[in-house]
């Protein structure tokens, strides 16, 4: 077993298990987190070892989005927004391109960024309390690739309009219902049935997987490298806007919003 700062990464039987272990405020990702995924998952990459992997969350939340206090308010935080370039999150590009199957083992709320990650696995099994939501609409933001690109294909793009316009907190019952998660399980169950698919995974040959992965990406969901410049460079322009400091402090202060379109 391997504990980083913000996470937790075992292997064992050629399949690692990758936990976000922020559990105190419900695993939200910030600067360190985004840096700790982008390179286990560069990592996991070059291990022969490593057949399958489990993402999930520790404790109650599967990832509840960005740590607004610190990426979104504080200083150097709210540099670095300031200076967002075109361009795909590295953490993101990182779990898009591994050529490994990915199960989202999700055990709790997945929202914002949260269910945008989870977009990006081949599979994602809920447990029982789970809950789905693309908030960035809340926040005067755009999705990330797992909202803007997958989430589309998964469901259509009159649901994804749905979910991305209104920012809408959906049940794992709800998003079993538009096709989000492939099954909904008892949440004591939750990693085995990952780890139960995950088995059936790794006994078949790798290379042979990792190749029908390749297909099925460009098949199916095709590049994504144009949409991420898109985003970075939205991004870029939405941070700076009056809606987006809104949304925020909103959130902070516990309060209904008040948008202007400035």
């Amino acid at each position: 077993m391997s504990e980083y700062e913000c996470m937790i990464l075992e292997v064992s039987d050629h399949i690692a298990t990758v936990t976000l272990n922020r559990p105190e405020i419900m695993n939200a990702i910030n600067w360190q987190a985004y840096a700790e995924l982008e390179e286990i998952f560069l990592n996991l990459q070059k291990d022969p070892e490593v057949r399958c992997i489990i993402l999930t969350g520790a404790g109650r939340a599967f990832c509840s989005g960005d740590d607004v206090k610190e990426i979104m308010v504080q200083g150097a935080g709210s540099k670095r927004l300031r200076d967002v370039r075109p361009g795909t999150t590295p953490a993101a590009r990182a779990i898009l391109d591994c050529d490994r199957p990915i199960i989202a083992a999700v055990n709790g709320a997945a929202v914002g960024w949260g269910m945008d990650m989870s977009l990006m696995a081949d599979f994602r099994i809920a447990s029982e309390k789970a809950k789905f939501g693309e908030l960035f609409v809340k926040r005067g933001l755009v999705a990330d690739v797992g909202g803007m690109v997958r989430l589309p294909k998964l469901i259509g793009p009159q649901r994804a309009a749905e979910l991305l316009f209104t920012g809408e907190v959906i049940s794992a019952e709800r998003a079993l219902e538009l096709g989000i998660v492939m099954s909904v399980v008892p949440h004591e169950d939750l990693l085995h049935e990952a780890r139960v698919l995950a088995s059936k995974i790794a006994a078949n040959p790798p290379l042979a997987v990792r190749y029908l992965k390749e297909g099925l990406r460009r098949s199916y969901y095709g590049e994504y490298e144009d949409m991420g410049n898109w985003i970075g460079q939205t991004l870029g322009t939405l941070f700076q806007t009056e809606d987006h400091k809104e949304g925020v402090a909103s959130f902070l202060e516990k309060r209904e919003p008040v948008f202007k379109g400035k």
